[in-house]
């Protein structure tokens, strides 16, 4: 990851950075990584992820085409 630090403004740099971070989702693996997490705990917690997604694409998807 890079970010460049103009006119040494390095508050502005590292804002930057923590907003890069943040979207390629670095800080979330990080706490994810603290303790180890059981194979079946993972799992549990993908499929809580990926119904909790399904669910807000549909609430989307229905307040935008109605259906």
């Amino acid at each position: 990851m890079l970010v460049f630090v103009r006119d040494n403004n390095v508050d502005h740099a590292l804002r930057a950075l923590k907003k890069k971070m943040q979207r390629e989702g670095i800080f979330r693996e990080m706490k994810l990584r603290r303790h180890f997490e059981k194979p079946s705990e993972k799992r549990a917690r993908e499929m809580s992820e990926a119904i909790r997604r399904t669910r807000k694409l549909l609430r989307k998807r229905l307040e935008r085409e109605g259906y």
